[in-house]
């Protein structure tokens, strides 16, 4: 890049610089102050330039944990900071020349950052010149060919030494070996000193034709450097005229990235002379930079300029060009001028985006602005073109904020952020220049993020219902409950325990789950006859840090199971056992009511329905028993051959999978009709007087219950009215019903609902509509909703 523009980007680091200054106090936490240092080229590696931390007035124990360090774009960073000290240190061989160019300030910017909270610190590191590099010449010699004639102060152009150095170790002077007709002459340029050689006495071809100087070119470091020029003077006959350009200095503008070959200038000199003395050559100068030989090339018959290289307005925005035309003669004259060559910028660099990421995980409770990444776009283009537009392009909540430094923004969170929703992101950068077309560039980095306890264990119902038989294994897992949790790790590492306090905490005390998988074991068997439901909570708990809880209601009802055999209520006799002596008259007809055997069984349902069967009779034509009823009937008369005294065994057993039974014996003495009579008069007599004072008593229960049993009628009926369906008539009627009125009722606290059991039925089967079974399921009435559950 030309001067001009170097000395502007100068003006607009000072004007950057104190722009930082009058900012510190508005901007806070992200950029807090800008310090200056300066340190030579060439110095050692791990050279100290200054403490950063100690100048900026940081605490120094805390460096390491708040990642105190330098933020380059480069790969190999110059200059590093030590964590432990806060100093400042070179990294690498700094070369003043590599990295400026030019004798202006060599300044580096660097980025300073600390964390937690962020801050960002600009510091300037001027690295100053040592002389290191001496001048030198681009060839070693220089022949001119100058004509006897010509007149003392005529000027020929020397080489031009280079000097990398810049300041005072640049080239400060050259000196001419001693002799009597050449001396030097300095003209000062763009591109520096240049040496001129002037004739100050005429030369004579017949006393020496050829003449050798050395001319010297001289820094001004100390102690100083030189180099050294071989110059050879050969003395030409006379050619009088020189050629001629039109204008001594031309101005051109050329775009960019011209294709190579293209014409962009031709030159024109005239020579009066005739002949060979007026035949023009042209050439390039010999003192232009050797960067100028690459890009231009002169044809020197036509004088036509054309492009040999790549013209790139970023590296350079100004060429001079010095055109020198020599006629033919001997000896040749020549005339010079200069064309000037201006580079107009093409809009053909896309941005370029810098992200600096603090961290690739970012909280899931984070507040909107968290600063999650730091982004700087530069375009080398100028102007409009390198005039930049920055977006997060794709749909995130995040977004950039503009920095107090142009094209400098932070990456801040714009939203909440739910990592059960959306566990990462991927963040794609758009930077779009302002020039015509416009170039873009995307840039995309992934924010994980990272789990926070904000889910608490869940329960798919609530709450739980149990069936458990009766009789279980004591210490045998009986069910198990589950929860999940959303969050990861520890945030959903789920345990279980039991809520210890309440009514039923005796009940408790039998229970025991296990903290990890949520199985419930039973210490104790469970016996329907004496529970037949219970309820207790179960508390999930996660291991996050605070930890976070929910509990589920578990409701257990105990199915009955067939462990309790038939009681014989009647007979029963004195002595406990289950055997009675009935006395009928022999006259009796078929169908007279012997006795009836009374048995009760602890369980319900099928476990409970009792059927009756003659296990052992004496003659089975006599006696018959209602199998469900238990009732003891004369099958026919008795006749004079029938025996007085029959034995009858009753087998009474329930309806369980596999039944339990009990036995009756009823002894039956077939006795005269006068002895039965007689024998009814002496049990009549002792319970006449007993009667008479009861009946009284009798009939006022017998009212009242009638009276209740008829209020109970017209409830039901006005509540079965009120329901569209009749449920009691639908799963009662069955084609194969036997008429018989033992059946038993069930109520299951659980359900909270009655069940009506009969023949034919299987304990725990269930009723669906359009069956014939004959269970039918009643509400409870208790609940209030009315609701009839089959």
């Amino acid at each position: 890049m030309g001067t001009g523009a170097k000395n502007r980007t100068r003006d607009c680091d000072w004007f950057a610089f104190h722009l930082v200054l009058l900012l510190l106090l508005l901007l806070g936490k992200q950029a807090l102050a800008q310090i200056r240092y300066s340190i030579p080229e060439e110095v050692k590696e791990g050279t100290v330039v200054g403490n950063v931390a100690k100048d900026l007035g940081l605490d120094i124990t805390s460096l390491i944990d708040r990642r105190f360090r330098v933020v380059s774009g480069s790969k190999d960073a110059i200059f590093e900071v030590n964590q432990n000290n806060g100093a400042l240190y070179v990294h690498r061989h700094i070369d003043r020349e590599e990295l400026c160019q030019g004798s202006g300030a060599c300044l580096m910017e660097l980025k300073i950052l600390v964390e937690n909270p962020l801050e960002i610190h600009y510091v300037i590191v001027e690295i100053t010149d040592v002389n290191d590099h001496s001048p030198s010449f681009p060839e070693r010699e220089q022949t001119f060919e100058i004509g006897e004639q010509t007149l003392p102060g005529k000027r020929f152009q020397l080489h031009t030494a280079r000097d990398p150095d810049a300041g005072i170790n640049s080239i400060h002077t050259y000196t001419l070996t001693s002799n009597e007709h050449f001396e030097v002459n300095i003209r000062q340029g763009d591109a520096g000193k240049i040496p001129f050689l002037v004739l100050k006495k005429s030369l004579d071809r017949e006393h020496k034709d050829r003449h050798t100087l050395l001319v010297t070119a001289v820094d001004g470091g100390k102690p100083p450097r030189s180099g050294t020029l071989n110059v050879s003077i050969i003395v030409l006959d006379i050619n009088d005229n020189r050629p001629i350009f039109s204008q001594e200095l031309y101005q051109i503008s050329i775009k960019e990235n011209v294709p190579l070959g293209t014409s962009i200038f031709r030159m024109n000199a005239t020579d009066p002379d005739e002949g060979t003395n007026g035949e023009v050559e042209y050439s390039l100068g010999k003192t232009l930079r050797r960067k100028v030989y690459d890009i231009f090339e002169l044809d020197k018959l036509t004088g036509e300029i054309r492009i040999k290289g790549i013209v790139d307005y970023e590296e350079n925005d100004i060429y001079e060009l010095d055109v020198e035309a020599s006629d033919k003669g001997q000896p040749p004259s020549a005339g010079e001028c200069r064309v000037i060559i201006k580079v107009i910028d093409v809009n053909d660099n896309p941005p370029e985006i810098e992200v600096t990421s603090l961290s690739n995980t970012v909280p899931e409770d984070s507040k909107p602005g968290t600063v999650v990444s730091l982004v700087s776009v530069t375009d080398k283009d100028s102007t409009i073109n390198g005039k930049i537009i920055s977006h997060i392009s794709n749909g995130v909540p995040f977004e950039l904020k503009p920095s107090y430094k142009e094209n400098t923004y932070s990456v801040v969170t714009k939203g909440f952020l739910d990592r059960e929703e959306v566990s990462h992101y991927e963040i794609t950068i758009k930077a779009t220049d302002c020039g015509e077309p416009p170039l873009s560039t995307f840039k995309s980095f992934n924010i994980q993020i990272s789990d926070v306890n904000d889910n608490s264990p869940h329960f798919e119902q609530n709450p739980l219902q149990f069936y458990l038989s009766e009789n279980n294994v004591a210490g045998a897992s009986i069910f198990s409950v589950s929860a999940t949790d959303k969050d990861v790790n520890d945030n959903a590492a789920i345990s279980y325990h039991i809520v210890r306090e309440g009514n039923q905490n005796d009940i408790m005390s039998f229970l025991n789950i296990n903290s990890e998988n949520g199985h419930i074991t039973a210490l104790k068997s469970f016996d329907f006859e004496t529970l037949k439901t219970f309820q207790f909570q179960v508390v999930a708990t996660d291991s996050g840090t605070p930890s976070l809880s929910n509990n589920v209601t578990v409701n257990v009802f105990i199915l009955d199971q067939n462990d309790n055999a038939p009681v014989i209520l009647y007979p029963v006799s004195s002595n406990g056992s289950a055997e009675g002596v009935e006395e009928i008259p022999r006259n009796v007809n078929a169908g007279h009511l012997v006795t009836k055997v009374r048995a009760y069984d602890a369980d319900i349902g099928y476990n409970g329905w009792l059927l009756f069967s003659l296990q052992e009779v004496t003659d089975h034509s006599l006696f018959g028993l209602d199998r469900y009823t238990g009732q003891i009937r004369t099958l026919r008369s008795f006749t004079e051959t029938d025996e007085a005294e029959h034995k009858l065994v009753i087998l009474v057993k329930d309806n369980g999978n596999v039944s339990l039974s009990a036995t009756a014996t009823v002894i039956v003495k077939v006795v005269e009709p006068k002895e039965a009579f007689a024998a009814t008069d002496v049990k009549s007599a002792t319970k006449v007087d007993e009667e008479d004072n009861v009946t009284f008593y009798l009939m006022i229960t017998l009212g009242s219950v009638s009276v209740l049993f008829l209020i109970s009628i017209i409830v039901l009926i006005a509540m079965q009215c009120s329901k569209t369906t009749d449920y009691t008539s639908k799963y009662l009627q069955e084609t194969n019903y036997d008429g018989t009125l033992c059946h038993s009722i069930q109520y299951r606290s659980g359900d909270k609902r009655y069940m009506l059991v009969g023949p034919r039925m299987s304990i725990g089967s269930t009723i669906v509509p359009g069956s014939h079974a004959n269970t039918l399921v009643l509400p409870d009435r208790r609940r209030g909703s009315g609701e009839v559950r089959i």
